[in-house]
This record gives structure tokens, C-alpha cells and sequence, in this order.
């Protein structure tokens, strides 16, 4: 199993910010910008989502790979992060969620994008489940941020 490149990401991203967060499959993408664990340097990723209500859902996959991915990580240790969805941008506040909200997310997640479901065959760790719950001011943002 390969994950995409920075170099892939970073496309992703360029893409996600030039289109004001409309990609051209319409997938469900937002941008979600940690401060690093360890380097306290700010990380941008692209994740796909759902939404439970104001919340916007995602899920630590990393593909089934046995560890949570970096950002996963990132946003434990600094759970104030900032958003890029539909053209919108916030700061919002990362819970990691457990039991059976987990479960609730996760499959409501999994209903939609089946991979999910797949990714957690593949692993014998339980797989995260964040919810962002946006804080502060929401802003509108052109394609050059």
C-alpha cells in the first residue's frame, strides 16, 4: 500500500484553494491546518469529510496502515486547528470522540465512502474519529489563500 506524495498532496491542496474548495469530482474535501506535535510548525492536509450537524467529521485512517497519521497526532497534542471547507475558513476545535458516538460517525462515514470500512479490515488498532467543531469567526476565502 503507497500513500500519496507531498508532492500529491500539495497539488490537492493548490487545486482545493484555486477552486474555492469545489474539486472537480465534487468529493467532500476540506483543508485541515495543525500545529506539528513536535516542531510546532503548521501542517495543511487534505482529508475528505462528512458533517454531523455544524460539525465537520474525519476520519484517522492512514489507509489501515497500523498507526494514526501525523496529523492525527498534531491535533491531539494541539487540538485548536484551522479549516478550509467550501470556500469558508475557521478556526475550530478537534474531539477526538469515543464509544458509541465513534461508532455513530464512523459508520455514518463509512455508509458514504465504503473505503473506510475497508481501511479498518486491514488494522487491528480502532481507527480515530475527529469531529471539528468550528469556533470564532467563519471568513470567506479566495482561491489565492
Amino acid at each position: 500500500m503507497t500513500f500519496p506524495t507531498n508532492e500529491y498532496n500539495q497539488q490537492l491542496i493548490d487545486n482545493f484553494r484555486a477552486h474555492n474548495g469545489v474539486m472537480p469530482n465534487r468529493s467532500p474535501l476540506l483543508l485541515l491546518t495543525t500545529r506539528g506535535a513536535k516542531t510546532q510548525q503548521m501542517r495543511v492536509n487534505p482529508l475528505v469529510y462528512t458533517r454531523d450537524g455544524d460539525r465537520y467529521v474525519i476520519i484517522a485512517s492512514k489507509g489501515g496502515y497500523p498507526s494514526n497519521p501525523d496529523w492525527y497526532h498534531n491535533l491531539v497534542a494541539n487540538p485548536e486547528v484551522t479549516v478550509e471547507v467550501d470556500g469558508l475558513k475557521f478556526l475550530a476545535h478537534a474531539i477526538v470522540v469515543h464509544g458509541d458516538e465513534r461508532k455513530r460517525l464512523f459508520d455514518a462515514q463509512a455508509a458514504v465512502m465504503p473505503n473506510f470500512a475497508e481501511y479498518q479490515t486491514r488494522t487491528t488498532r480502532t481507527i480515530p474519529v475527529v469531529v471539528l467543531e468550528p469556533i470564532g469567526e467563519t471568513h470567506r476565502v479566495s482561491g489565492s489563500e
